[in-house]
């Protein structure tokens, strides 16, 4: 959607009501004079933490467009991220016209999703459509924006400087995309499927739509989700209906959905043409500060691992690891996750000496190929010391992360083997 058209005074006051609040909102979005503040570990790094509707305390990067990052501790505990914890993303300053909108000025009884453009039957398919005469599928997907970790590229890049908590994993529930566009009847000579929302542009600003391929749009997990961990979208993160493309970064991920339009040609818009673009080869890398001569749409996301439950520079006391095994020796466990586009995670390696040598983690429960898959080791250091510990993922299709970071001008996929700088004291 193109033009803002501001919120009218009816939409005012029950966004108002809803919070409780009855002055202007404004403050709301944009106060930071007395917010708690994190320091990300990169060169101007110090961000406000702040309380949006529907969620807890997150890590703002920006106010308009809003951008929340979800604190790295977040990832320790359950393997599926809490709606309330999950990182927001938006392009666009203007949202509905104003502060970010939900289910209180969002009337889900009158929105549509119109389904038009090379097809035989146009549709016009409501909430209550999708729940009722579709057939219901859940899948785990992790919701990983392009840009996370970009704080970290060096030499630093334009762009969201995220840390690494600008993605989520969460349990979707919808209708897949092909059972609509089959009822729609897809036509001959269609290309590709485009997806435009409710959110509008400011200014000359593009307006941000997507596009996938047919065969992508048709391969039956791409699909409308309305619903995520179990209840309904929160209004950061898509309400009412959101696109959820499982194992492609999140700019596919199109949040209140409203237009879906089947064409015969590449869909040529900025943010498809221009933007999300990253170097056509395969590490989709060029040397630090270079820029790529041929480009190609981001696709399937890497693999990437973390550790979850060590801190960099964090001290944990020699005498309070606990012994361990018949030799008696000192130990605690390393945990952490691992994911990627879809083959799958088949084994985590980890390192207790700084990449020296490897010892293969215990993968835990498996929630799909698309999930975060927890891993955990014992760690077991001989004496006191600083440790360098490391997470190297492989998944099914025989793809690793690289030893070393790769860069390109935009700032994405980053899965760079990760370190966490442990002292046993």
């Amino acid at each position: 959607m193109k033009k803002s058209q501001g919120m009218d005074r009816r939409d005012f006051l029950l966004y108002t009501g809803a919070l409780g609040v009855t002055s202007t909102i404004g403050a709301l979005w944009t106060d930071t004079a007395n917010a708690a503040t994190v320091t990300l570990p990169f060169d101007n790094g110090v961000r406000p933490l702040v309380q949006y509707p529907e969620k807890r305390s997150l890590i703002r990067l920006t106010t308009r467009p809003p951008q929340l990052e979800t604190p790295f501790s977040v990832f320790d505990g359950n393997i599926f991220t809490p709606n309330d914890a999950f990182y927001v993303r938006y392009h666009n300053s203007f949202i509905f016209g104003g502060p970010p909108i939900g289910p209180q000025t969002i009337d889900s009884n009158t929105f549509r999703i119109n389904v038009g453009g090379n097809v035989k039957t146009p549709l016009s398919i409501s909430v209550a459509d999708l729940k009722t005469k579709y057939t219901q599928i859940e899948i785990a997907a992790v919701n990983q924006c392009s840009g996370n970790s970009r704080g970290f590229f060096s030499p630093r890049v334009r762009g969201g400087q995220w840390a690494n908590g600008a993605m989520g994993n969460a349990r979707w529930r919808g209708v897949s995309l092909r059972e609509v566009l089959t009822k729609a009847g897809v036509g001959a000579g269609a290309v590709q499927v485009a997806f435009n929302a409710l959110d509008q542009t400011e200014g000359e600003a593009p307006d941000f739509e997507k596009a996938l391929d047919l065969s992508l749009a048709m391969n039956g997990e791409v699909m409308l989700a309305y619903m995520m961990n179990g209840e309904e979208l929160p209004a950061l993160n898509g309400f009412p209906v959101r696109l959820v493309v499982p194992g492609y970064y999140s700019t596919y991920w199109v949040k209140h959905v409203n237009q879906i339009t089947v064409v015969n040609s590449i869909y040529d818009t900025f943010y498809m043409t221009k933007a999300y673009r990253i170097p056509d080869n395969a590490c989709a890398c060029v040397p630090p500060g270079t820029t790529p001569t041929s480009t190609v749409p981001i696709g399937r996301m890497n693999v990437r691992s973390f550790i979850t439950n060590v801190t960099d520079g964090q001290v944990i006391s020699y005498n309070s690891m606990g012994s361990m095994g018949s030799m008696g020796s000192m130990g605690t466990t390393v945990r952490g996750i691992a994911f990627d586009g879809g083959a799958g995670i088949k084994s985590v390696a980890f390192s207790p000496d700084g990449g020296f040598s490897w010892q293969d983690a215990q993968l835990g429960m498996d929630y799909g190929k698309y999930s975060f898959r927890r891993w955990s080791i014992q760690f077991s250091p001989k004496s006191p010391g600083t440790y360098v510990l490391k997470v190297r993922a492989t998944n099914n299709a025989g793809a690793t992360q690289p030893l070393d970071p790769n860069w390109n001008p935009s700032g994405y996929m980053r899965n760079v083997v990760e370190s966490v700088t442990l002292t046993v004291a």
